[in-house]
């Protein structure tokens, strides 16, 4: 049960991120909630191409974490199985570097964000 609920909390959050990075790549000016702040405003081109890239990589990596679930792709569960812990380790530093950044508004937004993506795929690694 607890690995359902890991699983959707963690499918939930991580389509926001990839929504997030979406209306950064299609311009919105959302720049000071991310990357830092470095970029207030709308993104730069090839920031936009960065967002598009973070899609892809986040949505592989919800891949992984959804098939050690169970939720998806059960063909997959081998690789999963041993690329879950690669999540794991993305999802340390992803936590930290939004905790650390100097962008007062990726702290209060993201890092909860990365700390419960952490939690949920910790859960569902150790299952």
């Amino acid at each position: 049960m607890y690995i359902l609920m890991s699983a959707i909390v963690f499918s939930t959050l991580i389509g926001i991120v990839i929504l997030f990075q979406l209306a950064l790549a299609a311009g919105m000016p959302w720049g000071s909630y991310a990357m830092g702040g470095k970029f207030p405003g709308k993104y730069p081109p090839a920031m936009r191409f960065a967002a598009i890239f973070q899609v892809i990589i986040l949505a592989l990596l919800a891949s992984i974490v959804l098939s050690k679930s169970g939720f998806m792709f059960p063909d997959w569960y081998p690789f999963a199985n041993a690329a879950i812990w690669f999540v794991v380790i993305s999802s340390v530093i992803a936590t930290i570097l939004n905790i650390i950044t100097r962008s007062k508004w990726e702290r209060r937004i993201w890092a909860p964000v990365s700390l419960l993506l952490l939690i949920t795929i910790i859960t569902i690694a150790i299952r």
